[in-house]
């Protein structure tokens, strides 16, 4: 019987992953940017204008339920032309890039098969770049180890990995048992540290790896990062924030009985329940949320202006429609006629 002592050194590599493969990135546009800056609205008419398909790279709009909190698109924008991965999942299950990124190559794959563009719409940073860039191979999971890992408490687990990897231990969720497993097993069957980089993915944990320094496509990844100027984003977060208070938001968060570790982060959620609870008023609330999008806001344009190559476009210096024209110039493919 294996036991952990005797992973102390690399196992045969034909557990490793085989390095990604390279996947045709000419058909798929991207738009990316902050939280209420209009991608949906956007991504919509861009879409029919090209007769393309939407796929959603929000890390909450997949969930199911809570509708007003992750600020999904509204019926109309969503019967425009056919959109994927929103409110595809449960709130109970966790998600993180790696499995985004599964999810997002299988629908762009559909989607290119029928001889469409796909534009991939959000701003969730992390599953944009690991859709475009993909992970360095990581060890596969080991079934043995993964077995006699299990037998060990949650405490032994923990204390295991603060001397094996004490940085890791510092980053990754210590609570969530599943995490911890997995952070032993890649430190065990490759008989170094998991590095901080491979845990910086969505609630910590990136199975497949590190996100890669390169695309995974030979040429540049094509899309565009919108923006606006800073008092008109402000303004337009505090307004939709605002709506979502009146058209019933806290009662979407009271029908809520069970949520997963990934769905409780939305923005909104914690402090709505505190809400519930008396620990605020509604005005407290409102404020805490407008603030806590606003910052979230301002990593998001940190990162897209930082790690991407996409043009940047600012929305305030234009119309709609403009906007809409422009990209939808840039995402044209070759000897594709506009609908």
């Amino acid at each position: 019987m294996l036991t952990v002592r005797d992973v102390s050194t690399p196992l045969d590599m034909t557990t490793r992953e085989q390095s990604p493969q390279r996947f045709d990135l000419k058909d798929v546009f991207f738009i990316a940017g902050p939280t209420a800056v209009g991608k949906s609205e956007l991504a919509a008419d861009v879409a029919r204008n090209l007769d393309a398909e939407i796929v959603s790279a929000d890390a909450f709009q997949i969930y199911h339920g809570l509708e007003l909190l992750t600020a999904k698109p509204d019926a109309a924008t969503l019967a425009q032309v056919p959109h994927h991965l929103i409110g595809t999942m449960s709130v109970l299950q966790e998600m993180n890039a790696a499995e985004f990124r599964q999810l997002a190559l299988r629908e762009i794959n559909e989607i290119q098969s029928h001889g469409k563009l796909a534009v991939v719409v959000g701003g969730s940073g992390l599953y944009i770049k690991a859709l475009t860039h993909g992970f360095d191979a990581a060890p596969s999971a080991h079934p043995e180890l993964r077995a006699e890992l299990n037998k060990l408490t949650s405490d032994q687990l923990r204390e295991k990995l603060v001397d094996l990897n004490p940085e890791t231990a510092r980053k990754i969720d210590m609570k969530n048992r599943r995490r911890v497993v997995r952070a032993l097993e890649i430190c065990l069957l490759t008989d170094k540290r998991v590095s901080t980089q491979r845990m910086q993915a969505v609630a910590g944990v990136v199975d497949p790896g590190r996100l890669r320094s390169a695309p995974l496509s030979e040429a540049a990844p094509k899309g565009v990062f919108v923006f606006r100027g800073r008092e008109e984003l402000h303004k337009r977060i505090n307004q939709r924030v605002e709506a979502m208070f009146e058209h019933g938001v806290i009662d979407e968060v009271r029908a809520i009985d069970e949520i997963g570790a990934t769905a409780s982060k939305m923005i909104g959620f914690k402090e709505i329940r505190q809400y519930l609870d008396g620990e605020m008023s509604t005005s407290q609330c409102v404020e805490k949320i407008q603030q806590a999008t606003r910052q979230y806001a301002k990593r998001q344009l940190t990162w897209f202006r930082h790690q991407t190559s996409f043009e940047p476009l600012n929305l305030s210096l234009l119309t709609h429609k403009e906007a809409v024209e422009r990209i939808s110039q840039r995402a044209s493919l070759p000897g594709r006629a506009k609908g």
